[in-house]
């Protein structure tokens, strides 16, 4: 059996794999509730509770990648005067595209047609903001390979993945912007911001 049968029971491969492929995955994080507590659940936890945010979206898709046949990636996105985010990966075709889970609009799915990993990421760059409308992103990580956490059994253990988390902020990241770029930037207008913030889960 390989590592991602191992973890999961029968049953629960079955709705893993009925999602088919990245865009199945992402349906199924969209038909969520927006998870708002402090909580990094595993995937089988994600997959019982059927909500999950930003972090654990991004690792239940990495999981669901993994049962599909494919890597399961991470890429850890940094931002300043705001909460980083977290989106799992995948390549087809030689090009990349992105699953996310996210409390705003456009930080969710990318269809795999970046040549680049920069390239991807500086897709999320006009639509990652603050509440103040502020371009908040600034640097992103090489994709993270999970099967590294296998030992601790990250996909289906019932303690929380903080390790995960932990070890995102100890790679290193790569600058988006050249010195001094981010004091002209602009904020968001009106009708960009509320449109980004359509169906927003608050406390």
């Amino acid at each position: 059996m390989t590592d991602s049968q191992q973890s999961f029971s029968r049953a629960e491969l079955r709705r893993l794999r009925s999602l088919k492929d990245p865009y199945g995955i992402q349906k199924f994080l969209n038909d969520q509730p927006y998870h708002l507590a402090d909580t990094a659940w595993s995937p089988r936890r994600v997959l019982r509770e059927n909500t999950s945010h930003c972090f654990e979206g991004a690792l239940f898709a990495a999981a669901a990648l993994r049962v599909n046949g494919y890597p399961p990636l991470i890429i850890d996105l940094e931002a300043e005067h705001d909460t980083d985010h977290v989106i799992a990966v995948y390549k087809q075709r030689g090009h990349w595209g992105a699953i996310a889970n996210s409390n705003y609009t456009g930080c969710r799915y990318r269809e795999p047609v970046y040549r680049t990993l920069r390239e991807l990421v500086m897709s999320y760059f006009d639509v990652y903001f603050n509440q103040r409308g502020e371009r908040t992103l600034r640097t992103f990580s090489n994709p993270v390979n999970l099967a590294r956490f296998d030992r601790m059994n990250w996909m289906a253990t019932e303690q929380p993945l903080w390790f995960i988390a932990d070890y995102l902020f100890t790679i290193r990241h790569f600058r988006l912007l050249q010195p001094g770029m981010s004091k002209h930037l602009h904020r968001l207008d009106d009708r960009s911001f509320r449109a980004g913030c359509l169906d927003r889960a608050e406390k």
